[in-house]
């Protein structure tokens, strides 16, 4: 199973506020999850990054891909993220 940490949707119509997740990289954007390890609102000044770095070193380790908007958000949080 090849396993992904990405984002999904929650916020309501014009209002996106999204979650960091662990899925299966063939589940829906907004499908079945493994674990939610943070949170993404863009709507905010500065925009709010929330990541749990103990449970992202954990699925890191265990060979989970960041998607590139994810790799990103932890550059921004100074979580190194493994080199592709």
């Amino acid at each position: 199973m090849a396993v992904r940490v990405r984002l999904t949707r929650v916020g309501g119509k014009k209002n996106p506020v999204w979650r960091v997740v662990v899925a299966d990289q063939r589940s829906p954007r907004d499908g079945r999850i493994i674990e939610t390890v943070g949170r993404y609102n863009p709507q905010t000044e500065p925009s709010e990054i929330v990541l749990s770095e103990e449970r992202l070193a954990y699925w890191l380790a265990r060979g989970a891909q960041p998607t590139g908007t994810v790799r990103k958000l932890m550059r921004a949080k100074g979580i190194g993220a493994p080199a592709r």
